[in-house]
């Protein structure tokens, strides 16, 4: 049973960088069965898809955030990581990681991911 954990501080400042983490168990992410996404939803929003990591380790953004976002992955732990910098308050909003067998470039569909987390709160706030 694939499983998918997202944890992170909760609460940054404005300007400050959001890190995130998604503990996977039940498979390697280093296999070549899934891509894993970040996705999140802002109060009274949709589903926005932020970026991807493949099983290789390649990369892949939503352009309106390439600049200011970084998804690495520690296979050691089994772990994808997200690191958004100078966010906004706007940008409060449950983080999702999410697991496909396709790429999934810019999708929010949930029915297009194998697996999804709980979710976490990632509150910008002064």
């Amino acid at each position: 049973q694939v499983q998918l954990q997202e944890s992170g501080p909760g609460l940054v400042k404005p300007w400050q960088t959001l890190s995130l983490t998604c503990t996977v168990s039940g498979v390697s992410i280093a296999t070549g069965l899934y891509y894993w996404s970040w996705i999140r939803q802002s109060p009274g929003k949709g589903l926005e898809w932020m970026g991807v990591i493949s099983y290789s380790g390649s990369t892949y953004y939503a352009p309106h955030l390439k600049s200011r976002t970084s998804i690495a992955r520690d296979t050691s732990k089994n772990q994808i990581t997200l690191q958004l910098l100078a966010v906004a308050p706007e940008e409060t909003a449950v983080y999702y990681c999410a697991a496909s067998e396709r790429e999934n470039l810019g999708a929010t569909a949930r029915d297009l991911y194998d697996y999804w987390g709980q979710g976490t709160q990632g509150t910008v706030s002064a």
